[in-house]
């Protein structure tokens, strides 16, 4: 049990940090455009100052609360360590990595970065120890109106991208590439780190059987 509770949350804060630097490279690349998430982070951090991080927990927390307060429920401990870890990550990244100057350059590092987007996603989710502050909001709109999750997800994306526009936020084809590419590179992704984490464990059950008889 200590064995596979390690793996999840082994998988879980290496999932976080990849998905943040994920976002971090093609923050990078924003001449092209970024996730409409990051739009938004990004045009709060140009109007009123602190890091895209900060505005990433701050966004975080709200949604948070407001599922906690219709649910009437406290949120789960991996929602709260995503919002947070998150935060920080995507801060680290950004500090560490330096500026590009050539569109070449940038246009290499955004595509890097949405391909570790959809990793560290995988990586995440394939913990199993719940789902973000944005897809436990979705999932709060799709259970209480009864909607698709693709129309809900799309629709608060659109929303968020224009808001984060409106704010000054840098959009371009990237932003529409990791609105409708991302999907699909969820759908290996997700798949392959589940396996992944099911091998793994796997191993680890064997192993600690081994000992045991032994």
């Amino acid at each position: 049990m200590k064995n596979e509770w390690f793996l999840r949350w082994s998988f879980f804060v290496f999932g976080l940090m990849i998905l943040a630097f994920g976002i971090s490279l093609t923050i990078e690349g924003k001449q092209l455009g970024i996730g409409p998430w990051d739009v938004f982070h990004y045009g709060l951090f140009l109007k009123f100052g602190l890091t895209i991080g900060s505005w990433s927990i701050i966004t975080g927390c709200f949604l948070l609360l407001i599922y906690s307060v219709i649910k009437k429920e406290w949120p789960k401990i991996g929602s709260i360590l995503n919002m947070v870890l998150l935060g920080l990550f995507i801060d680290f990244f950004n500090w560490l990595l330096p500026p590009i100057d050539s569109l070449i350059g940038e246009s290499l590092v955004f595509m890097l970065g949405v391909i570790l987007l959809g990793y560290g996603i995988g990586l995440y989710v394939s913990a199993d120890l719940g789902a973000g502050p944005r897809d436990s909001f979705m999932l709060l709109i799709v259970e209480k109106t009864g909607w698709s999750i693709p129309w809900v997800r799309n629709g608060i994306e659109v929303f968020v991208l224009l808001i984060g526009w409106l704010l000054g936020g840098p959009i371009g084809i990237g932003s529409v590439f990791i609105a409708f590419g991302l999907g699909p590179i969820l759908g290996i992704s997700i798949p392959q780190c589940k396996k992944l984490f099911s091998f793994l464990l796997k191993q680890e059950t064997s192993t600690t059987a081994n000992t045991s008889i032994r």
